[in-house]
């Protein structure tokens, strides 16, 4: 019975196993069919990154589910958000930020209080 169970769970392992190397490759198919140069990658992630800190630090937007995609510089909002002003304030941190060249304001307002 312990061979058995034994075999059982090298069977399901094996299968797992397949299942992670199979989903590397698959991630490391993603990252090398982007055409953008390393140096604009690492630029745009990072442009996303202190993106996202300073709209989880401030007070207006914070409360918001709000995303964030860069690719070359420009940047993408999207999600919703309570109220004009959340929207624009996203949209002004995400212009200030160094290395954006154009932001694409895709935030939906949605008025809860009316539901």
């Amino acid at each position: 019975m312990r061979t058995l169970s034994a075999l059982l769970v090298l069977c399901l392992l094996s299968g797992c196993t397949a299942m992670v190397v199979g989903g590397a490759g698959v991630a490391a198919y993603e990252v090398t069919k982007d055409e953008r140069p390393a140096s604009v990658v690492a630029s745009d992630s990072t442009i996303t990154t202190k993106i996202r800190a300073k709209l989880l630090d401030d007070e207006t937007v914070s409360v918001f589910n709000i995303g964030v995609r860069t690719y070359e510089g420009v940047v993408t909002l999207t999600g919703s958000v309570g109220s004009i002003a959340a929207r624009n304030r996203a949209v002004d941190i995400a212009s200030a930020t160094s290395g954006v060249r154009e932001v694409d304001d895709r935030i939906r307002i949605v008025d809860k209080s009316k539901s």
